[in-house]
């Protein structure tokens, strides 16, 4: 390539460079003066999509005298509208953005509930898929097992949610399990929606494998002598199913 080709090339790309960031400084740059309008609220998924709308979002924010609607669309900072709504304990992450037209766009990924605990200790509430503790949303039916018994809140948040990630992942047990039992020591029982008896899965470790037993045992054995022939099946030894023969 000739040195006036290479001189020609550069000054193109120069050209475009220079063109491009000016072009995005101008779509950008709001005018000077402009009333915020209006607040658009995108919800990522439809987990709690009755709760988050543009006016509860407004709600919110005006409970803490940030509503941005009326005020100077400059004089409206969008990093403390995110760090006010992502202290929701429904909402997982928040990002807010000025629309050319003057309108701030609120764009919500909510979290995303595993379980639903109703302990012997008298609490109600939800657990997501990171652990995190999630108050219980009246005006939302959710398909998750219920744990009851002794589960507390650290065992919920530290072990337990890794098996409800597990259910709602798999589709035969996420059909299958109606509740998860949390007996002494974090021992673990599982309620099955088919079939009167119980899945004694013992400490959580190895969970995966022991369900999966549990599986086969059900298409080789149970679908043969009858889903009611036993009150107990125990998989908390390895690579054992023990029967207890219903009465």
């Amino acid at each position: 390539m000739s040195i006036k080709m290479r001189i020609w090339l550069s000054v193109v790309m120069l050209l475009i460079i220079t063109y491009l960031c000016t072009a995005s400084t101008l779509f950008n740059k709001q005018p000077v003066g402009v009333v915020c309008s209006s607040i658009e609220v995108a919800t990522k998924d439809t987990t709690f999509s009755d709760l988050f709308t543009p006016r509860s979002v407004t709600d919110i924010l005006k409970l803490k005298q940030l509503n941005p609607i009326g005020k100077n669309i400059d004089s409206v900072s969008t990093l403390l509208l995110e760090r006010e709504l992502n202290q929701n304990p429904l909402i997982d992450n928040v990002e807010c953005y000025k629309t050319p037209s003057g309108k701030i766009r609120i764009e919500i990924s909510q979290k995303t509930p595993v379980l639903r605990v109703l302990n012997g200790y008298g609490e109600n509430f939800l657990v997501d898929d990171k652990g995190s503790i999630m108050p219980q949303v009246a005006s939302n039916a959710f398909h998750l097992p219920v744990v009851t018994g002794h589960a507390t809140k650290a065992f919920c948040a530290s072990k337990l949610y890794e098996l409800g990630i597990f259910l709602q992942h798999d589709a035969f047990w996420k059909a299958q399990v109606e509740q998860i039992n949390v007996v002494n020591d974090n021992n673990i029982e599982i309620v099955p929606r088919v079939g009167n008896h119980i899945i004694y899965l013992g400490q959580l470790d190895d969970y995966q494998r022991k369900l999966q037993r549990v599986e086969k045992f059900y298409t080789k054995a149970l679908n043969k002598i009858g889903w009611n022939k036993y009150e107990r099946i125990n998989v908390e030894l390895s690579n054992q199913i023990i029967c207890t023969k219903r009465q």
